[in-house]
């Protein structure tokens, strides 16, 4: 097997230098004309301190010697180059020796004094700020000024005007194009240090090492007063004064612009030596004897900014051939002028991704593959087969024919309406994604299809329960709340305007009941369902944050009442995203007209988390929610989450006397209905003692009501048609061990999450006595009385894990007691 070379070393922005101190001088040349990122990667690499952070305090090492070497290839082998480039110019043209000397001499003594000047300056206040600005402008001055000396004479012989415009090109280029590559430090940068940004206190330099800085600073701003000054006389010498010499005008121009104008000049040559190896490449591709990408000008002409004619082709081609290297390059080419060719090469692997799926399972895994820019033009595109895929993999999770085929059904129609939006769009890759689509819907709407076939042809029970997803409108299994739903009623018309806080343990039915809220409510009042473990939470910065919680409002108004709400841009938030946030807030609340919102954010806890890491300001995010509860009558705020406020303190110091609603266990009628009757063609009968079995051994907890039952369907669909239509008590504690073994992620959060050290021993202890078993407080007291039990016992109750009954304690929930009693 061939071993893959590193191409993150190939295509890189950091390029080594050759040893060769003759060889690297040039490279240092090329990269100040072509790279310039590669100049300063060069420079951290020799010395760290030599970033462009301005902030930066770190002195340069002073006996590092790669330091001293770059010293001296630029200020003195780049220009002895220069130099005999001059000689041999100068000679050309039939010079006088004398005048061709004196030149020379000239031109080494300015140089060298500058250069001089400059390394005192570096050696003495060691920072490197001042370093690569003296490199940089040091190289360009000393360069140019050799030539501009040398031709100044030259003129003076008459010279052919259009060849001393031609050459006036290089230095002027050289010394005001080239030298703003890179910024140029200010004498305050060295005064202001007082307060760092991470209340780092920097030393101030001494009074004699100030005085040197100062003079080696300022040699800038008066070298570039001197070239102006020189380049002034000789505009007035030989243009204004000596006509024949106007014809230089154009070329000097140019000489200033150099950095645009050489990718100009040079763009004709560039593109064909790039199609020519283009073609190269494509005629090899079979035998693969040969891969050019890597010579092209795009990887290392960064000032080119015309695109270049069929990148994109060329590094697709390779993508064929080499993926490795395709990827390196598209990465490469993201921080650079030839972005366009690596978004484009980027998006078509991405489409050809999606296309390349031919089954469902296909789908259902490309999400994780799939890695999506907020810059793409095919942002939404990508989001929204991202989703679709990761829906389909839920669905694919269901234990049952019937479940996959309710949750497949919106998923079909989410790509047909994908479908329509594509075919209206004006997003030129529309037309490419679109088959894709209809593909993907093809695939979806023959496996529904195959589903139904299967489960008629084997006579299986379709089990109608959904476990590890919330419920959503589209599911019939959501089952009572109405108490919820009239206590949550109850708070919406007090008149203080109260936040809510919906509280309950976790897989109690939260999520899904806020899905379906707008079932249980008036119609005057508007759901807006936000999930903050989604995009919201996981957004960069307050504008990411505002723009996906603007989105899911948008959406769940329209989902859950049909209302269209104004729509808000990313672009629009850029600028002054809470400003114009609470600008569109205006236009909702007019949308409204006599309604109310309910802004519902669902598991709090992700957004505190999120605050923490410093991802989002507490006071930015947590005061807009204050600043909506008190000034906005037409909104109402409800939190949801598997803790108390009391628990989280920062949250508490903004939502004033929050009003908890409570999320428990089902009601018993509810849980019966939930059990016998789910749906209207559920073909499964109990017998009465099993339905009693299930009530005991679930406590009419919402979950696990789906989860018992939903193993008890999976058992009877693998026993005798016969007598697969009727559960009886024995069928219900065959089911309890598989039940336990799926729901193993439910019972490993309690475990893992939700208790400390001290109560899951008790949870254990407990478990060990058996179905229905009470222990004293004082058994409790005695057995733990090393620990700080007390406070154990207070969180398993608030956690509902465990109930008080007088001076005992029991589990609340059997397969909970179960779990504990069997895991080791």
């Amino acid at each position: 097997m061939t071993t893959q070379p590193d191409y993150s070393k190939i295509y890189t922005h950091a390029p080594e230098q050759h040893p060769n101190l003759i060889l690297g001088s040039f490279q240092l040349l090329f990269w100040t004309f072509f790279r310039p990122k590669a100049f300063r990667n060069h420079l951290k690499r020799i010395d760290p301190a030599l970033d462009l952070n301005l902030l930066n305090p770190n002195c340069l090492r002073l006996k590092n010697i790669s330091l001293y070497q770059l010293f001296l290839q630029v200020f003195f082998i780049s220009p002895s180059l220069t130099y005999f480039i001059i000689l041999l110019f100068l000679l050309a043209l039939d010079i006088p020796i004398e005048t061709i000397s004196y030149t020379s001499l000239l031109s080494v003594l300015i140089t060298t004094a500058y250069g001089g000047i400059l390394g005192a300056g570096i050696l003495i206040g060691s920072l490197r700020t001042m370093f690569v600005n003296a490199l940089i402008f040091g190289m360009s001055f000393g360069i140019g000024l050799n030539i501009i000396i040398g031709i100044s004479y030259a003129m003076n012989f008459n010279i052919n005007s259009r060849i001393a415009g031609l050459v006036l090109t290089i230095p002027l280029g050289l010394i005001f194009g080239l030298s703003t590559h890179f910024p140029f430090i200010d004498l305050n940068d060295f005064y202001e240090f007082e307060e760092h940004q991470d209340n780092h206190k920097i030393q101030q330099p001494s009074k004699f090492t100030s005085a040197i800085l100062t003079i080696a600073i300022y040699i800038t701003p008066l070298a570039r007063i001197f070239i102006v000054i020189l380049f002034t006389l000789i505009v007035v010498r030989f243009i204004v004064i000596e006509p024949q010499f106007r014809e230089a005008l154009p070329s000097i121009i140019i000489g200033l612009t150099v950095n645009s104008s050489l990718s100009i000049l040079l763009y004709p040559f560039a593109t064909i030596y790039s199609l020519l190896i283009y073609n190269i490449d494509k005629k090899h591709m079979v035998n693969n004897k040969l891969n050019l990408l890597r010579y092209h000008p795009a990887f290392w002409n960064e000032w080119q900014h015309l695109p270049f004619i069929n990148l994109n082709k060329y590094i697709l081609l390779i993508a064929q051939r080499n993926p490795f290297e395709a990827k390196a390059a598209i990465e490469h080419l993201l921080n650079s002028r030839q972005c366009w060719a690596a978004q484009a090469v980027q998006i078509e692997l991405d489409a050809r991704m999606l296309e390349a799926c031919e089954e469902i399972n296909n789908i259902a895994e490309i999400a994780s593959r799939l890695k999506v820019s907020s810059e793409s033009p095919v942002n939404n595109i990508l989001n929204n087969s991202q989703r679709i895929s990761e829906d389909t993999k839920a669905a694919l999770q269901q234990s049952s024919n019937y479940n996959q085929r309710l949750v497949l059904k919106p998923i079909c129609e989410k790509i047909e309406a994908q479908i329509q939006e594509l075919n209206r769009s004006d997003n030129k890759y529309a037309p490419r994604f679109q088959p894709i689509a209809i593909k993907w819907h093809a695939i979806i709407s023959n496996h529904i299809e195959k589903l139904a076939k299967e489960t008629e042809l084997r006579q299986e029970i379709d089990s109608p329960y959904i476990i590890g997803v919330p419920l959503t409108l589209q599911q019939q299994i959501f089952i009572g709340r109405d108490d919820i739903g009239t206590r949550i009623e109850q708070l919406l018309l007090d008149r203080r305007r109260p936040p809510l806080l919906l509280y309950g343990q976790r897989r109690m039915g939260k999520t899904s009941l806020l899905n379906n809220l707008g079932k249980l409510l008036p119609n005057s009042i508007i759901p807006m369902f936000v999930d903050l473990q989604g995009a919201p939470s996981s957004a960069k910065d307050s504008t990411g944050f505002l723009f996906n919680l603007a989105k899911q409002m948008i959406s769940s108004a329209k989902r859950q009442s049909a209302l269209t709400l104004p729509p808000l841009t990313r672009e629009t938030l850029q600028d002054d995203a809470f400003t114009n946030f609470d600008e569109w807030l205006d236009k909702v609340e007019e949308t409204l007209e006599q309604n109310t919102a309910l802004l519902m954010l669902d598991e709090f806890e992700v957004l505190d988390s999120a605050i923490n890491k410093g991802r989002f300001d507490e006071e930015d995010i947590l005061g807009m929610l204050r600043h909506l509860i008190q000034h906005r009558p037409k909104f109402k705020v409800l939190i949801a989450g598997s803790h108390t406020i009391e628990e989280y303190q920062r949250w508490a110091s903004y939502l004033i006397n929050v009003q908890v609603v409570n999320v428990s266990y089902l009601l018993e009628h509810e849980a019966r209905q939930l059990i016998e009757n789910p749906i209207e063609d559920l073909t499964l009968r109990y017998e009465a003692d099993a339905v009693e079995r299930i009530l005991q051994l679930t406590r009419c907890h919402p979950f696990l009501v789906q989860l018992l039952c939903s193993e008890l369907i999976a058992l009877k669909n693998e026993q005798d048609p016969s007598v697969r239509r009727l559960a009886t008590l024995d069928d219900v504690e065959a089911a309890i061990p598989e039940a336990l073994n799926v729901g193993s992620l439910f019972f490993a959060d309690i475990q893992n999450n939700q208790v400390d050290a001290t109560g899951l021993e008790i949870l254990r202890f407990i478990a060990a006595k058996g179905e229905k078993a009470i222990v004293s407080k004082e058994t409790i007291a005695l057995e733990f009385q090393d620990t700080d039990y007390a406070n154990a016992i207070k969180l398993l109750l608030q956690r509902d894990l465990i109930e008080e009954l007088d001076d005992d304690y029991c589990f609340q929930v059997e397969l909970i007691r179960r779990w504990f009693k069997n895991k080791p």
